[in-house]
């Protein structure tokens, strides 16, 4: 079972130790402080995201219109299933990095050195996206697994070559098809949105053993 569901490491979406004290100088851009900020432990400059105005209004100069509609049906389908979305300081985050779902919490954050781009939020918010639609796969949003939604062989090879060459072997399968929506208009929107009026399985036939393990722990019947 391991080999179709697992908990996100690669994007950094795991459970690690808040700090009792405020963080020092030198604990920024570090594990600490992203382990801080995923528990909600660090809540200096991070910012819960209620809709696009909420993006927008950091960067008065760009205009985000062309991506609205997406943008706020992926935040409504989110907020329908209990994940929620902030902008955050990129004090928090390891260098380069540009956005980071967290399984444990529900939570997703953007780094806001990076989000005075359409192209780049929209590439954040459908990758992180379609990591929490990939927590919806595996059973229910409020568990910390995560499944494939589409079968590997469907994945544009493309993006199974990016993953193979940046993530560990061991997420590549969830992280090649998270690239691929990253870039496909719409394609986490619907996800998401199926995970929200609950027909996630019914749009998205399981792969076989993610169907076996979902029979298994009662949450379809065959």
């Amino acid at each position: 079972m391991k080999k179709i569901i697992a908990s996100l490491v690669a994007a950094a979406a795991v459970a690690l130790p808040a700090l009792s004290d405020p963080l020092k100088d030198n604990q920024f851009n570090t594990m600490h402080s992203l382990g801080c900020m995923l528990l909600r432990e660090c809540t200096d400059e991070v910012y819960k995201v209620k809709s696009i105005t909420s993006v927008s209004s950091e960067y008065p100069d760009i205009d985000y219109s062309i991506v609205a509609d997406e943008f706020d049906s992926m935040l409504l389908a989110l907020e329908q299933v209990g994940v929620g979305v902030f902008l955050a300081d990129s004090k928090y985050f390891t260098i380069g990095q540009r956005g980071v779902y967290h399984t444990v919490g529900n939570n997703f954050f953007l780094n806001k050195e990076y989000m005075g781009s359409t192209a780049y939020l929209m590439q954040v918010m459908r990758h992180e996206g379609w990591h929490a639609a990939q927590d919806c796969m595996a059973g229910t949003i409020d568990n910390s697994l995560i499944a494939i939604i589409k079968p590997e062989d469907e994945v544009p090879i493309i993006w199974r070559v990016m993953a193979e060459r940046t993530y560990p072997k061991n997420v590549v399968a969830w992280e090649a098809e998270a690239s691929w929506a990253g870039r496909t208009e719409k394609m986490t929107m619907e996800a998401l949105q199926a995970c929200a009026k609950g027909n996630m399985w019914e749009v998205y036939e399981p792969t076989p053993l993610t169907r076996e393990y979902l029979v298994k722990e009662g949450y379809i019947t065959k």
